[in-house]
């Protein structure tokens, strides 16, 4: 896997650009990742939802869940499917809206110094055996790319956004990520 870091892109990644980005703080590099869980409509995987939920192009009138949230003006850096597929929607350098109002060890905005990234899954249910193989080797990538991200800091969006938030869930299984992390760092080094 290759970050390259003139264009923000990971050359492996499926690149659906999303409008919902905009410029970090100057000289703001990431020093967070965030991982998060969705599945559009709610409990359902597969189908083009994140992607058109993401480039703003979500249909109303195609469940009725999208009637509440396809308004919404929200993006990733990157998802993960249940399949293991990686797909960017933003640049790593540039800020994605994924964060919403959070705060990360006493620092509010944690758009503004994170990476997004997003596990297609439900609280409820246990993401798969090939998301985690796929998230330790991005986390592996962007530890290696960007410098202040190498001290591991790595937070569960319910973790930044407390009482408002809920995922990955209590099924996204921390130890499996830290153990793919451990030995992804051992290949790179």
């Amino acid at each position: 896997m290759v970050i390259d870091k003139v264009t923000g892109l990971i050359t492996t990644a499926r690149q659906v650009p999303s409008p919902n980005c905009d410029e970090r703080p100057a000289d703001m590099a990431p020093e967070l990742i965030v991982i998060h869980g969705i599945s559009l409509p709610p409990g359902e995987f597969g189908g083009p939802w994140i992607d058109a939920l993401f480039t703003n192009t979500l249909d109303p009138a195609a469940h009725p869940y999208f009637q509440e949230i396809h308004r919404l003006r929200v993006s990733s850096h990157l998802l993960i499917r249940r399949d293991g597929e990686l797909v960017q929607y933003v640049p790593l350098h540039r800020r994605a809206w994924h964060a919403g109002a959070s705060s990360h060890c006493g620092r509010e905005r944690c758009n503004d110094f994170s990476i997004g990234i997003e596990l297609e899954g439900a609280d409820e249910l246990p993401y798969a055996p090939v998301q985690y193989q796929v998230l330790g080797a991005v986390v592996a990538a962007l530890r290696a790319a960007y410098p202040a991200l190498a001290a591991g800091q790595i937070a569960g969006h319910s973790d930044i956004a407390p009482g408002r938030k809920t995922d990955p869930g209590p099924c996204f299984d921390w130890p499996q990520l830290y153990a793919l992390l451990a030995t992804e760092e051992k290949i790179l080094s």
